[in-house]
C-alpha cells in the first residue's frame, strides 16, 4: 500500500475503523499538496483562471459573441474541448442568457448560477444515454441551450414556445419533467433501478438545490436509495437560498432550517477550508482508498460528524463528496469523471457550492436575486415593469390580512418558502414572531397550521393553489376530518401564463370544495378578497380557503384600512338585473362576466350578472331564483370538471330545476 510522508502509518486504512470518532493531527499546511508532473498544468490552469476571472463579460444588451458557444449544437460538440474552452463557454453560456432573458423575461439568476456546473454535466456525461434530472427547473436555460434549443430560447415561457421547465415532449435530452419542488432524487432513484432490472450501463444524475433539500420527499428518496444502494449520483447545489428570494422589503430572506444552518457551518468553516485543501493534495497523490479516508476527514472538520463517524447524507446511506467550487470547471470536470469511473459506487452525493446570479452584477447584489424577472435592460438589470395604478392581489391580501391581524393577536400566517411570492414578507415584518417560514415543506406548512389551531391561534397558510396539492392529504386528514379552522390562502389561482401547466391554479376548487367541513370562496375583486380575509378570520369552527389570481386589482373601493367585513357563509349577489340569459360567475372571471352583458346588451339581449362568492356551500336560494327566471344559465369560472361549475350543475340536478326549459351552460377554462 502507497504511502506517503505526510501522512503517519495511523492514516492507513487498517488503523483507521470507521466506527470511531476521527482525530488526526496534520503538519501545518498552506495551499495544495500536488504530484511534481502537475504543477505545470496547475499553473497554466491558475493563470487561466485568474484571466477568465478579470475578461468583462458582455452584458451591454448588444447580441454577445460567442465563438465557443457558437460551435456547440448538441453536447456530443463539448467532448474535446479544453478545460480553458470549458471556462469560455459558461461565460458565453451567461452572456447569451442575460441578453436573451432581457428580451423575454423568465427565470434568469438560478441559470447563470449553474453555468459551470451544466457546462461540466455535459461534457463528461451523455445525454440522453445518461440521464440528468433537474430539480425544479428554474435552473435549466443552459442545459435546453447546449441541447438543440438555443434557436428558440427567444420563445421561452410563451404561447407555443420553449417551456420555462423541463419537460420530456420539448427534447429528449429532458429526462424528466418538472416544474414543482423536490422530485428528482425519487425520479432519478426510478430511473437508476429501471435501468438495473432491464441490464443497461447508463448513468443517472439528479440536480437538486439546498431549497428542495428541504422538503420530505427529498429524505424519502435519499433513504430509499441507501437502502437499495443502486448506482446514483446526487449533485447538491448549494447556493444558499433555501427559502426563494423573492422578498421585496428587508432584502433577501434569511435559509430556513437545521439544514441551511449545517451547510453554511460546512462551507464557512475556515479550519475546514484549510484541511480540505491539505486533504485534497494528499488525495491527489495517493488515490485509491486513501479517498474514502479524506472524504471522512473532510466530514468530521465540517462538523457534520456524528459518533459513528459517518456525515448525514452518509448516515442515509450516501458515499459523500464535497464541498466543491460549483465555479471551478477545472474542478468540477476532475470530479465528476472520477465518480463516473467508480465501478460500483451505490449512491454519491456531491455538494455543489454556487451563487445565485453568478457574474451577472444586478442579480448578484439584488434583494431578490433577479430570480424571475420581467424584460430588463442588462445593462443595470432595471426591469421594465409596465406601471399600474392598481397593486396586485397578493399584496391586497397581506394588507388585509395586516389589518385584521392589528385588531386580533391570535393570527400567525405560515407559508412555504415563499415569503415575496405571497406577500408574507409584507406580514413578517409587521409581526415577525407571529410569521412561520417552514421551507419548501407543504405538507409540514398544513399540518403545523393545524396544531397552531389547536391551541386556540387563527393560522392563514397562505400557498400557492398548485402547490397546495402537495400537502392535500395533510388538508383532508389532520385539518378538514378534525374540523380544525386552519384557513387557507390560495394564490396564483386559475391561468397563470408563462409559468405553464405546473403551475396553473386549475384543481383547486374542485379538491377543496369535495371535502365535507370545508368553506369554500372566491373574491371578484380586491375588495371582495378583504372581505373574504375577514370572513375566514371569523370562521372558528371549520376549515375555510379562499383563491385569488396572480396579477392585479381592478381598482374597486377598498375599505377603510384595508380591514373587511365579514360575509354571510354561503351567500352570492347579484351585481346586474337581466331577463332572458342570467351569467353566474365564480372568482375574479366576475368581471369578465359583466363586460359580456354588456355586449349582449349592444345585441338587444339582456342579461343578469351574479356573483357567486362561495363554492361550498352553495348560494342554493341565488341559484334557483336565476334558473327559475330565466331561459339560459351560464356559470363561468378559471377552474376544471368537477368545481365550481359542476356543483351548480349538481344543485340543478338534485331540485329537479333542469326538468323544466331552463338550458345550462357550464363554461371552465
Amino acid at each position: 500500500m502507497a504511502t506517503s510522508s505526510v501522512l503517519g502509518s495511523s492514516f492507513l486504512p487498517n488503523n483507521f475503523p470507521s466506527s470511531q470518532p476521527i482525530s488526526i493531527n496534520l503538519p501545518k499546511f498552506s495551499g495544495v499538496i500536488l504530484a511534481a508532473s502537475d504543477d505545470n498544468t496547475r499553473d497554466q490552469l491558475n493563470r487561466y483562471q485568474e484571466t477568465r476571472q478579470k475578461r468583462p463579460l458582455n452584458f451591454t444588451g448588444n447580441k454577445p459573441s460567442t465563438p465557443v458557444l457558437d460551435t456547440i449544437n448538441y453536447p456530443i460538440h463539448m467532448k474535446n474541448l479544453s478545460v480553458q474552452e470549458l471556462g469560455k463557454l459558461a461565460d458565453e453560456l451567461r452572456e447569451e442568457i442575460v441578453y436573451t432573458v432581457s428580451k423575454t423575461g423568465g427565470h434568469l439568476s438560478s441559470s447563470l448560477g449553474v453555468a459551470e456546473l451544466t457546462v461540466a454535466l455535459h461534457h463528461v456525461f451523455d445525454t440522453p444515454e445518461d440521464k440528468i434530472i433537474w430539480d425544479v427547473g428554474h435552473q435549466t436555460y443552459p442545459h435546453k441551450i447546449l441541447t438543440g434549443r438555443r434557436s428558440r430560447m427567444h420563445t421561452i415561457r410563451q404561447t407555443f414556445g420553449l417551456a420555462g421547465f423541463p419537460k420530456r415532449e420539448e427534447s429528449e435530452h429532458d429526462a424528466f419533467g418538472a416544474g414543482h419542488s423536490s422530485t428528482s432524487i425519487s425520479a432519478a432513484l426510478g430511473m437508476a433501478v429501471g435501468r438495473d432490472l432491464l441490464g443497461k450501463e447508463n448513468h443517472v444524475i439528479a440536480v437538486i438545490g439546498d431549497g428542495a433539500m428541504t422538503a420530505g420527499q427529498a429524505y424519502e428518496a435519499m433513504n430509499n436509495a441507501g437502502y437499495l444502494d443502486s448506482n446514483l449520483i446526487i449533485i447538491l447545489n448549494d447556493n444558499r437560498q433555501v427559502s426563494l428570494p423573492t422578498a421585496t422589503v428587508d432584502g433577501p430572506e434569511p435559509p430556513v432550517g437545521a439544514l441551511s444552518r449545517a451547510l453554511t457551518k460546512l462551507h464557512s468553516s475556515r479550519k475546514f477550508r484549510q484541511l480540505r485543501e491539505t486533504a485534497k493534495g494528499i488525495t491527489k497523490q495517493i488515490g485509491g482508498q486513501t479517498q474514502e479516508i479524506a472524504a471522512k476527514v473532510d466530514s468530521y472538520m465540517r462538523g457534520m460528524t456524528g459518533a459513528s463517524g459517518a456525515c448525514l447524507f452518509e448516515e442515509l446511506g450516501l458515499y459523500y463528496i464535497g464541498p466543491v467550487d460549483g465555479h471551478n470547471v477545472e474542478d468540477l470536470v476532475d470530479v465528476l469523471e472520477k465518480v463516473k469511473e467508480m465501478p460500483a459506487p451505490g449512491p454519491v452525493l456531491i455538494h455543489v457550492i454556487t451563487e445565485k446570479g453568478k457574474g451577472y452584477t444586478p442579480a448578484e447584489v439584488a434583494a431578490d436575486k433577479m430570480h424571475g424577472v420581467v424584460k430588463f435592460d442588462p445593462k443595470s438589470g432595471k426591469q421594465l415593469k409596465s406601471k399600474s395604478d392598481t397593486l396586485s392581489y397578493t399584496q391586497y391580501f397581506a394588507e388585509s390580512l395586516i389589518a385584521e391581524a392589528e385588531k386580533d393577536d391570535k393570527i400567525v400566517a405560515i407559508h412555504a418558502a415563499m415569503g415575496g411570492g405571497t406577500g408574507l414578507n409584507l406580514f413578517q415584518k409587521r409581526f415577525p414572531y407571529r410569521c412561520f417560514d417552514v421551507g419548501i415543506a407543504e405538507q409540514h406548512a398544513v399540518t403545523f397550521a393545524a396544531g397552531l389551531a389547536t391551541e386556540g391561534l387563527k393560522p392563514f397558510c397562505a400557498i400557492y393553489s398548485s402547490f397546495l396539492q402537495r400537502g392535500y392529504d395533510q388538508v383532508v386528514h389532520d385539518v378538514d376530518l378534525q374540523k380544525l379552522p386552519v384557513r387557507f390562502a390560495l394564490d396564483r389561482a386559475g391561468l397563470v401564463g408563462a409559468d405553464g401547466p405546473t403551475h396553473c391554479g386549475a384543481f383547486d376548487t374542485t379538491f377543496m370544495a369535495s371535502l365535507p367541513n370545508m368553506v369554500v370562496m372566491a373574491p371578484s375583486d380586491e375588495t371582495e378578497l378583504a372581505h373574504m380575509v375577514a370572513t375566514a378570520a371569523a370562521i372558528d369552527d371549520r376549515p375555510s380557503c379562499f383563491r385569488y389570481p396572480r396579477g392585479n386589482g381592478i381598482g374597486s373601493i377598498l375599505p377603510s384600512n384595508n380591514k373587511g367585513t365579514p360575509l354571510e357563509v354561503g351567500k352570492g349577489r347579484v351585481l346586474r338585473e337581466g331577463s332572458r340569459v342570467a351569467i353566474l360567475g365564480y372568482g375574479t372571471v366576475v368581471q369578465g362576466c359583466i363586460k359580456a352583458a354588456k355586449l349582449l346588451e349592444e345585441k338587444g339581449i339582456t342579461a343578469t350578472v351574479a356573483d357567486a362568492r362561495f363554492c361550498k356551500p352553495l348560494d342554493g336560494e341565488l341559484i334557483r331564483q336565476l334558473a327559475q327566471e330565466h331561459e339560459v344559465l351560464i356559470t363561468v369560472e378559471e377552474g376544471s370538471i368537477g368545481g365550481f361549475s359542476s356543483h351548480v350543475s349538481h344543485f340543478l340536478s338534485l331540485n329537479g330545476l333542469l326538468d323544466g326549459k331552463i338550458k345550462v351552460i357550464l363554461t371552465s377554462t
